[in-house]
């Protein structure tokens, strides 16, 4: 029986933002919801009863800090990465003081600000399984290694990460602005062409062997799966 996707709570007063990360986090697999402000944030973690909390220092209603402190008073453990635009030392000390478990500061990347959440969920022993498997393809998240029928496959970083979002999603069609965006961070000026030279590049070396994992659907999109 597979497990539940982790929970992931994303508050922000910018909801384009909190949208962005949110989006992010469910192609990577979690279950997510948003909170705009810190009542709303409360609420929320009572009824969603999230994971992992990612919360910014500023908010309408009140602190970050607050926030957190105010959880932690009612009983909710989540661990907690703290989105601020500041870098101040004592900001940083008070965030993790109130019971924080990390501390990202903005502008940040998606994928830092994902590995960071992987990092504190396996700190926590709540997170999912560094290790993705799909038939005889094996991806470890920590080794950041591929290996296909039991032999190692060398991937540059953008074909790793385009091999590992198709294998999350194994068995469901995925289009190329949806890759285009996950892989390429959503600040990508390509169009999808990029998307079908990488495609190439996988096949060559995911799928020397037989059976072929990587399928194409004609003017939809890609799909890993095993039969044809």
């Amino acid at each position: 029986m597979s497990q539940p996707p982790t929970r992931v709570l994303v508050v922000d007063d910018e909801s384009y933002l909190a949208d962005l990360v949110a989006t992010a986090l469910r192609y990577e697999g979690f279950d997510t919801a948003t909170a705009g402000t810190s009542a709303e944030a409360i609420s929320t973690a009572a009824e969603f009863a999230p994971d992992l909390i990612v919360l910014d220092v500023m908010l309408p209603d009140g602190s970050g800090v607050q926030t957190c402190e105010r959880l932690r008073r009612n009983g909710n453990e989540a661990p907690v990465v703290f989105l601020t635009a500041r870098d101040a030392t004592e900001d940083k000390i008070a965030g993790l003081t109130a019971g924080g478990d990390d501390y990202v500061t903005k502008p940040f990347s998606l994928e830092e600000l994902i590995l960071r959440i992987r990092a504190v969920l396996r700190r926590t022993k709540s997170g999912p399984a560094s290790v993705i498997t799909f038939a005889d393809l094996e991806i470890d998240d920590d080794a950041h290694t591929v290996r296909r029928h039991g032999q190692p496959v060398e991937l540059t970083p953008t074909e790793y990460k385009l091999l590992r979002f198709l294998a999350v999603h194994a068995g469901k069609v995925v289009s190329k602005r949806q890759i285009l965006d996950h892989v390429w961070e959503y600040d990508f000026g390509g169009n999808d062409a990029v998307v079908q030279t990488y495609i190439s590049y996988l096949r060559r070396k995911i799928d020397s062997i037989d059976p072929p994992l990587i399928h194409t659907v004609p003017r939809i999109g890609y799909v890993m799966r095993v039969s044809g």
